[in-house]
């Protein structure tokens, strides 16, 4: 058993985070897809880190959590991330009264009625 090759159960699980991942990307946004796939391999790589402190150094372990480690890095860049929280393509989630800004720019600037002017010592005309 060569220790500087990942298992293949862990190979073969990448290989289907990476499917995944391409196939979610086909049916909704990049990020998001990119996002699933990084959570599921930090789980992978969390499970692999554990089993290499209870087996030791001379496992397979430690290939492993190189080859998670690598992929994890792989799909940080596909994903852009550069430690910034990704933009939505709705400017409108991204401020809670955009809506109600963007609806009154364009309206004439009226007061209530109600709220009538007060004079100082003036009595009304």
């Amino acid at each position: 058993m060569d220790p500087a090759t990942a298992s293949d159960d862990v190979i073969d699980l990448i290989a289907g985070i990476e499917r995944h991942r391409q196939e979610m990307g086909k049916e909704s946004d990049h990020a998001t897809a990119c996002n699933e796939a990084l959570r599921k391999l930090h789980e992978l790589l969390e499970r692999e880190r554990e089993a290499l402190q209870s087996h030791g150094a001379g496992t397979r372990h430690s290939a492993n959590v190189e080859a998670v480690t690598i992929e994890i890095e792989k799909v940080k860049k596909l994903a852009g991330d550069n430690d910034r929280p990704a933009r939505p393509k709705n400017p409108l989630l991204t401020h809670p009264h955009a809506q109600h800004q963007v609806s009154l720019q364009g309206a004439e600037r009226t007061f209530p009625r109600t709220k009538a002017r007060r004079t100082m010592g003036r009595g009304e005309r």
